[in-house]
């Protein structure tokens, strides 16, 4: 026997139908007078593995539960029972990872292997815990049109998505990492839905006019309704945490939930978390994604704020990416000096209340360094925002060549901050990340395409954009775990797996305090025909120094005299010299190189 229920405020009429043999039959539900707005029947014929779907006011329609933990026949099919006490778990001594002090990395299900699913991920975890990782950042995995996608255009929240293997694969997923002694974060989405196969509406008030996101209708979080609404993602939120034992969730995009309660929900969901971490003994932590330069996000309930663990910092990436490369358009016009930099890495935001060129306004509010955790802030130097977004899904090692990679490596995993890696950059991986889409409706699929190349002109691009609906647009953006054996690949994971193990050495570069973190910039004597000096600059954390050379010239740089004299720990090129001297000590860089002295 199953009991089933549903939220439906505004029908008159609603009837389970449950396959049997062939045929949905239906079942009448009775209304919940202790909850207003509920239906509910107990179904003697229906057990786990049986299809339903709910029917409103005599439809010949059957929709599938808002609640649906399995979606076995895609987005637009009926929902299917799922019993999550049918699992066995072998993650019973997991207690979590907590997040200061761990190296994040950002994972697609559909394009970490060939074969895109949670079993193939699987194999590959070894590889992460070699690398040095401390936990998996997992993209959405709701259940979505089509085959593949970045899932940011999911409908079930509820249910994995079926073709990367469904509520048991994610669970063997899940498992396996905990047995590796890797954390998984997993990426949820509840500032909209998807547009195709969401059908939430037809049960009640999800969604709001009052507001709009660039992705669709808003969701309902303030307003008439709003109650069952704020409860069906919290809900969401703690079963993620509880039966998959997922360790953590990244917000998408939490600028674009409009909530003017008294209690936020994001404050809300936070209070949730805790008493559940409490309840299951269990490190649970929460990760926004926001461009509002926000510290009240991450400041302490008790403090006034909404009491969220971290955030992802996008002005670091900016001011890294523009550093590295050069680039000036977009957001990067804000971007790019070393002073810039220097902000970024010691005060978490560029962005604190002064002015944005690219706004053409003020924005922003200052971090209190004095009080805030660095690794409060998730910081990156690629993800799948800044790859997948850009025209043709390019990486920066499409671009930069290994020395600069090297250099941006180091500055983000030895920096203040919780560091991000996006799969295949810690190898330099040739594969770019595409946008891609699997729209079943042709009117859809075309739109997203015409529009994607519509928004790249406008901004003058003048080369290819991918189709997003091309299978091949998706083929092209599976990693080619080939390349590990070749260079310059092998020698950049190196370089990689090198930085994270001084990481986890030496005390300091997990100092939480942003004041213990200082830098220093300046510029080499230009060379011989050089139209410029070379620029360089000294991240100092502690006793130890992260000596950077950026441009191809080289680079002598200064350094105090310590003591005892300075020792060279690592260099990302065999021609780095240090030399001990009075009164002080010098690093000499060949062009886009990097040392770490103590």
């Amino acid at each position: 026997m199953t009991w089933f229920e549903v939220w439906a405020p505004n029908a008159e009429r609603v009837q389970v139908a449950v396959r049997q043999g062939e045929t949905l039959v239906r079942h009448a539900m009775r209304s919940l007078e202790e909850r207003p707005g509920w239906w509910g029947a107990d179904v003697a014929a229906a057990g786990h593995g049986a299809d339903y779907g709910f029917v409103l006011d005599g439809s010949d329609e059957v929709l599938p539960d808002p609640r649906s933990p399995w979606q076995p026949h895609g987005a637009h099919g009926v929902s299917r029972v799922y019993e999550h006490g049918r699992f066995r778990w072998t993650d019973h001594g997991w207690r979590g990872r907590p997040l200061p002090g761990s190296v994040l990395y950002e994972m697609h299900v559909g394009t970490f292997t060939q074969e895109g699913t949670f079993d193939a991920a699987v194999e590959r975890l070894d590889h992460l815990v070699a690398l040095g990782a401390d936990a998996v950042e997992v993209l959405p995995i709701a259940s979505f049109p089509g085959q593949r996608g970045w899932g940011y255009d999911g409908v079930h929240l509820w249910a994995p998505h079926e073709p990367y293997g469904g509520p048991d694969g994610f669970k063997r997923f899940v498992d396996a990492a905990h047995a590796r002694g890797l954390a998984v974060i997993l990426d949820v989405v509840y500032n909209h839905l998807g547009p195709s196969g969401n059908r939430l509406g037809s049960f009640g008030p999800y969604f709001t006019t009052t507001y709009s996101t660039p992705w669709g209708d808003a969701m309902n979080f303030d307003q008439a309704g709003s109650d069952e609404v704020r409860a069906f993602v919290t809900g969401n939120a703690l079963m993620w945490l509880r039966d998959y034992h997922v360790d953590g969730l990244r917000l998408d995009a939490v600028h674009a939930i409009n909530d003017h309660s008294a209690v936020h929900i994001l404050e809300e969901l936070a209070t949730e978390v805790r008493a559940l971490s409490a309840h299951l003994g269990r490190t649970l932590f929460l990760v926004a994604e926001s461009d509002l330069s926000d510290p009240r996000l991450i400041t302490p309930q008790e403090a006034g704020g909404y009491g969220l663990d971290a955030h992802w910092d996008d002005d670091v990436h900016h001011a890294l990416h523009a550093t590295l490369t050069g680039e000036r358009q977009g957001y990067y016009c804000d971007f790019g000096s070393l002073d810039t930099l220097a902000k970024a890495l010691t005060r978490a935001y560029v962005h604190d209340g002064g002015w944005s060129a690219y706004r053409g306004r003020r924005h922003g509010r200052p971090v209190d360094v004095e009080r805030t955790p660095a690794h409060r802030f998730v910081t990156f130097l690629q993800n799948h925002d800044q790859v997948g977004n850009r025209a043709s899904g390019d990486r920066v090692s499409a671009t930069l060549p290994p020395g600069l990679l090297k250099v941006g490596a180091a500055l983000l995993l030895l920096g203040s901050f919780t560091p991000m890696l996006f799969m295949g950059e810690e190898w330099a991986a040739s594969t770019p990340w595409c946008y891609f889409t699997d729209h079943v409706e042709p009117e859809l699929g075309r739109a997203v395409t015409e529009g994607r190349r519509r928004e790249f002109a406008r901004h003058g691009w003048a080369g290819e954009v991918p189709d997003p609906q091309a299978v091949e647009t998706w083929r092209r953006s599976v990693l080619d775990w080939t390349e590990l054996a070749g260079e310059p690949h092998r020698e950049l994971l190196e370089w990689h797996r090198a930085l994270i193990a001084l990481r986890r050495s030496r005390p300091e570069l997990n100092d939480p305090r942003l004041t213990r973190t200082a830098v220093d910039t300046g510029t080499a004597e230009a060379t011989a025909g050089a139209e410029e000096p070379a620029r360089w600059l000294v991240l100092r954390r502690g006793g130890l120094r992260v000596v950077v050379c950026f441009d191809e010239r080289p680079c002598r740089v200064p350094l105090p005299r310590l003591d005892p004299p300075a020792r060279l720990l690592l260099a990302s090129d065999p021609a780095v010299r240090l030399e001990n001297g009075t009164p002080g000590a010098f690093v000499t860089l060949p062009g886009a190189a990097v040392a770490v002295v103590a």
